[in-house]
Parts: C-alpha cells; sequence; structure tokens
C-alpha cells in the first residue's frame, strides 16, 4: 500500500476523500481542529503539518481499509493507468505465488505480492477480467489475516472478504460467492459466534453453488463449531458423515483433518481412547507438512494427552513445541487456542 514520507495538505487532503469524510468529520477523526483541515485543504502542498500531526495521519492512513487505500493512491497518483490486459497474466503468476506462500504461511512475500496489485490499481476502472484478478486477490489477503489472527477490524479478515463480496457480486460468479461466505462463516467462528456460524456452515452444506468438496468442508466444520459449544456427541455424528463424504471424494487431506477434529470431539465427549486412535490417524496420514497443519495436529494431540492424568506432562511438551511453531510463523489464533488449553488445565 502507498505510504507517505512528508506529509503536506494535499496529502492531508487526499487522505479525507479517500476516507470519504466531511472536513468537520475528518477534524473529530483526527483529533485536530477544523480550522487545520480547512488550512490543509486551502493550501495544499504549501503547508505542512507539525511532527505530531504527521504522526497522527500515519496512523489514520494505516488504519484505512484496503478499499481507501486504493482511492488514496488513485487521488495523489492520478496519471497512472489501470492494468492493461497484457499486466494480467503476470498478476495470475502472482496469484498462484501467493497461494503457495499463504499453503506454507510465508505471510509477509504472500502479502507484498498481493498488496503490489491491490495497492496499485483502482477496480473502478479494471474491467471484469482486471475486477475479477482484483477479487481473488482480495481473497487471499483475507485468507493471509485470518490465519494472522486478524479476524475483525478494517484492516482484517472480514473486510477483506466483504470488500471481495461484493466484486464477485458485481461480476455475477455464484460459486465464488458462496465461497466467499464459507470463509465469512470460519471467521465468525473464530469470532466465537459458534451458533451462528453452525447454521450458516449448515446452509452452505446443502448450497449448490459450491463444489462437492466444498460443501463437505462446511458440514464438517458444522462439528467444529458444535464441538466447541460443548454439544460434542452430535458433533462427532455429523464430522463422520463428513469424513465419510472425504472418503468418497477421494481427498487425502481433508480426511485426515476430520480426523484431527474428530479426535477433539471425542475427546469433549470423555471418549479418550476412541480420541486417541482419530489423532493417531490424523498424525500419520496427513500429506500437507505446512508449518498450520503441524500447529493444529499437535495442538490437539497435547489437548487429548492432557485429558489423561498419567500423559499430562508429554501433553505440555507436545503444546509447547506447537507454540514455539506458532510464534515462529506468526500464527497468532493458534497460540491463543494453545494458551486457552493450558489455562483451562490449570483452572
Amino acid at each position: 500500500m502507498v505510504s507517505v514520507q512528508q506529509w503536506t495538505g494535499r496529502e492531508a487532503s487526499a487522505l479525507r476523500a479517500a476516507l470519504r469524510m466531511s472536513t468537520r468529520a475528518f477534524a473529530e477523526h483526527l483529533g485536530v481542529a477544523l480550522r487545520t483541515v480547512a488550512k490543509w485543504e486551502s493550501l495544499g502542498t504549501e503547508t505542512q503539518p507539525r511532527p505530531d500531526t504527521q504522526a497522527i495521519l500515519d496512523t489514520a492512513l494505516s488504519r484505512a481499509d484496503t478499499a481507501a487505500h486504493v482511492r488514496f493512491d488513485a487521488l495523489l497518483f492520478p496519471e497512472r493507468k489501470a492494468a492493461r490486459p497484457a499486466d494480467y497474466e503476470t498478476w495470475t503468476e502472482d496469484i498462484e505465488r501467493a497461494v503457495v506462500c499463504v499453503s506454507r504461511q510465508d505471510f509477509p512475500f504472500a502479502s507484498t505480492l498481493l498488496n503490489r496489485w491491490l495497492g496499485g490499481h483502482d477496480p473502478h476502472d479494471l474491467d471484469d477480467k482486471g475486477l475479477y484478478l482484483y477479487g481473488r486477490s482480495l481473497v487471499l489477503l483475507g485468507d493471509v489475516q485470518r490465519d494472522q489472527g486478524a479476524i475483525r477490524g478494517p484492516l482484517s479478515a472480514r473486510q477483506s472478504y466483504l470488500t471481495a463480496r461484493a466484486m464477485f457480486s458485481e461480476l455475477d460468479i455464484p460459486r465464488r460467492l458462496a465461497q466467499i461466505e464459507l470463509s465469512l462463516a470460519v471467521v465468525q467462528e473464530m469470532s466465537g459466534q459458534l451458533d451462528a456460524s453452525a447454521r450458516w456452515y449448515e446452509q452452505l452444506a446443502a448450497d449448490e453453488r459450491l463444489s462437492r468438496r466444498d460443501r463437505a468442508r462446511a458440514l464438517l466444520w458444522i462439528g467444529t463449531a458444535l464441538s466447541k459449544e460443548g454439544n460434542n456427541a452430535y458433533a462427532a455424528t455429523v464430522m463422520a458423515a463428513a469424513t465419510r463424504e472425504f472418503e468418497e471424494l477421494g481427498e487425502p487431506e481433508d480426511w485426515s483433518v476430520a480426523h484431527q477434529k474428530l479426535a477433539l470431539a471425542h475427546r469433549g465427549a470423555g471418549n479418550l481412547t476412541q480420541a486417541l486412535h482419530c489423532i493417531d490417524i490424523a498424525r500419520t496420514t496427513g500429506t500437507v507438512d505446512s508449518p498450520m497443519q503441524r500447529v493444529r495436529v499437535d495442538t490437539a494431540y497435547g489437548h487429548i494427552l492432557l485429558s489423561d492424568a498419567a500423559t499430562r506432562n508429554d501433553g505440555l511438551s507436545v503444546l509447547d513445541q506447537a507454540a514455539q511453531v506458532a510464534r515462529q510463523y506468526g500464527l497468532s489464533h493458534q497460540l491463543r487456542s494453545i494458551e486457552g488449553i493450558r489455562k483451562g488445565q490449570q483452572g
């Protein structure tokens, strides 16, 4: 995203316009006098805010959402042209590279690849192909933000997904819309809205806009939300149905992940023997060795081991290893889950 080395009235006025605020609302937003904003508007490059106000403007820009950043860039650099069709191949390649980076939890480089396009073009100036690529980039940026634990707020997964949903709605691509709704349901679950997310997953599990695999994932996540609510017996039944669906589809990684989640449902229901059986399957059959998946499996395994006094120390050791990997890769949400498990055991 664009940054400002030295603010003048021109940049400050552009930020106000990008945020779509009146001069009074902008003054209140920054905590400065209305006459100060009026001065920026009238004098432009001939006036520079004081150093403390420069810092305030920096903060306001950093907290602006992606759409505001795009408008700010367009206002400051109107000579920049929209992406040409010739650029689309490179943009597509960068999206493919970003997908790989996200799967490996290389979040900084994934963000760099995506923001070079999101920050460089106004979606209103793009044709349908460019708008499609912009929407895909926003979804991937949302995945980065979600995996890092930034799920709500202006610079969050939820905001990126909502902006992308508006674009795919304009393009009338039902499958992409349904996939974004599935991601938004995940964000809702991560925010602690378990009952609402379970209902949304239930709707999506029967949504013909989604592929059979995505519908099976929605079914699995119904069980995840139910398990977090403490309804473990029913959650295990739902998850078992999703597991059979993944087996029929020939999706080994999803099948392995389903066993990991099924193990936690059995643990919650007090069936430690079945929980250990399922987590052993998850630990030995996973086909994707990413930091995220290692942390998830180890967290589940440690949680199960902690449930038995005889294996409690082993559980703490496994959780320590999971926490170390989570810190290394910036997996904030997973780290909070591990801390929550530890506190629960201490309580």
